[in-house]
Formats: structure tokens, sequence, C-alpha cells
């Protein structure tokens, strides 16, 4: 590799070199993830994973794919890279394990108008992160540079994770019925969804610099601290809930809001009734409402509100499902009932 050069390339805007220097700079935190089912490392057309089917009779892969969006923009007004990538894996495995898989394997593709090796390095030290936390291993990921596509100062992010699961343990949402209980796991914020939104209400393109300013209702955080908080990712708590409780449903809350999201995981002639005082709402939503003048309508079906994952259980599993969440080191709260409907009913 020390050896490939091109100056016709690099001439070009392609500097491959960078590119061997971002691997040997990635390659610790990449370190982090690895685990005895890994084969191989990094550098192959492929990423190989051993799959252990040991207590899964019947084994049934699932994949989920999401990039960061348009968080992105924050990160680079910012000059601050190193935890965006965590926001790439938590969308991708968040997903998963709605359909009750464990991620196993995580890919990364970053494309770029320059490759500055630090710079890609710091992205997947937070995807690295971003796997540790989910308990899967990255395998391997795609960085290309790009040069005449997007600027020199800009990138984007995108991945997609792969899980398993027995068939028979596959989430069904066959017996939820009135009178069982939706339980809130929170967001740490505005996740990764809705920035096309955040980025108007506070005129980013125009005044970047609000986001280092530090209004009164964050206590102290600037915008920009505030707006780049990681999206959490509950693997490990939610999976922990389904090794012990039936969970009848799970719902992942990304763009669209309650109004999208909580209808995917109810059964037909379902519906979920929460209370609007019941919901746990960050200041930062507050401020994103006021300041943009938002409907209250418009800010439940584009942001999370602080709610980042609901788990329905029947009502005499709920305290033990938030007992388990919270020994497992997830904050939890009871969000609503189901009752009989169609929806989402807020009240």
């Amino acid at each position: 590799m020390e050896k490939s050069y091109s100056a016709s390339y690099a001439a070009a805007g392609v500097d491959i070199t960078a590119g061997y220097r971002a691997v040997e700079l990635m390659k610790q935190y990449v370190a982090r993830t690895t685990n005895e089912h890994c084969i191989g490392g990094l550098g192959g057309f492929g990423g190989l994973f051993e799959l252990d089917c040991t207590d899964m009779p019947h084994p049934v892969l699932i994949s989920g794919t999401d990039g960061v969006g348009t968080k992105l923009r924050i990160a680079m007004i910012m000059n601050k890279h190193d935890t965006v990538g965590i926001d790439c894996v938590a969308m991708c495995v968040n997903d998963v394990i709605c359909a009750g898989a464990k991620p196993l394997v995580f890919l990364d593709y970053i494309a770029c108008g320059k490759n500055v090796p630090e710079k890609i390095a710091d992205l997947v030290k937070g995807v690295a992160e971003g796997c540790v936390q989910a308990g899967c291993a990255l395998v391997g990921g795609e960085t290309a540079e790009m040069p005449g596509f997007y600027p020199e100062d800009e990138y984007d992010l995108a991945g997609f994770t792969v899980g398993a699961v027995d068939k028979s343990k596959i989430l069904d949402n066959s017996t939820m019925a009135p009178g069982d209980v939706i339980i809130a796991l929170p967001s740490s914020g505005v996740h990764s969804n809705g920035f096309s939104l955040v980025r108007k209400v506070f005129d980013l393109e125009n005044q970047p610099e609000v986001l280092f300013t530090k209004p009164e209702e964050l206590g102290g955080k600037s915008l920009g601290e505030a707006l780049l908080a990681p999206t959490c990712i509950y693997v490990k708590p939610a999976l922990a809930v389904m090794q012990q409780v039936k969970v009848k449903g799970v719902s992942h809350i990304t763009g669209g809001g309650f109004y999208e999201n909580i209808p995917r995981s109810l059964k037909k002639g379902c519906c979920a009734r929460i209370r609007k005082e019941d919901v746990r709402v960050p200041a930062l939503f507050s401020l994103i409402e006021k300041t943009g003048n938002i409907p209250e309508r418009d800010m439940y079906n584009t942001f999370n509100m602080g709610v980042g994952m609901i788990l329905t259980v029947a009502a005499e599993d709920a305290d033990k499902t938030i007992e388990i969440l919270k020994a497992n080191g997830q904050d939890a709260y009871r969000l609503g009932v189901i009752a009989e409907g169609e929806g989402v009913e807020l009240c």
C-alpha cells in the first residue's frame, strides 16, 4: 500500500494515500468492537463474521440502514465530528431491535469532498462507540473522496446493520389489547431527525453563530451542544427486557414523531392513548417550538419530544419492565395505555 500513489489522481483531487492514513488512524477504534466471531480484519473486500446459532434453531436475519441526515451540518459548523457516528449506528440498530433482533455487525459509508484523515478517524471513532454501545462489530466500511461533488469541508455519513433473531422470538403484536401499558424510554434530545426544520427555525445557514450561544432554557449548554447530543442506543436494555417479559410492541420514534412511528407497532383495532401532561418534554423542544412558532401537532409529528423508543407490555408487567430497564442503566416511565381505536390519541 505504501507504494500506491497516483500523481494524476491526486491532481484530480483524490489523495489515495490520505485514505490509507485514515485507515491506520481508525484501526484503534475498530478494534474496540471486534469479538470472537470476527474473522480477519480491515483491508479485505468484505467483512467476515461467524454466525453462532446455538440458541437459534431457526435464525432469521434482519437488516437496517440509515444515515445521520442534516444533523451533520451542525457537526460541520461546530467542527465536532466524533459523535455523529453514534447517531449513524443508533438509527440502524434501534430499528432492528423493534423486531426483537440482536444487531451483529455494522458497516459505515463516508463520502467527502476531501479526505482529511484525522476527521475521518473522528467519524469512525463515533461509529465504533455506537457499535460498542449496541454490542455489535464494526466489520468494514468505505470512505469515498469525491472532489467536485462535495465541497472540501463537507461529508455524508450512512451505514447499515445486520442482526439475528430466532423465528419463534420475532416480536408479534397479536396479543396486544386495551389496557396494555406503553413504556417510554427517554431520548437525549432531537436525536437524528427533524434537523431540516431545526436549521430553518434557528436560521443556521445565515447565522451559524447562534449554535455557540447558551439559551437560558438549556441550563448552561450551548445550542449546538444540545443539538449534537448523540442518539440514545437502546439495544442492550431493550433486549434485557425481552428476555424476561412478553413485549407486545416496540416503536423507534424517529422522523414523523409520535403520529407516524407509534402506529407501526400497534395491532389493528388498537390505539395508543397518551396524555400530553405525561410526556416528559425536554426544554430543547420547547425552545424549538417557541422560536419557530411551530404548532404543537407539528412538533409531535416531526420530533420525538423526549421519547426515543416505546415498549408495550401487559399491565401486570409494566413495573417489572421499568425495573429491568433501570437496572440496565436506562431510565423509563409509564407513557400511556392501549385503547380501542386506531393510531395515536394525544389528549
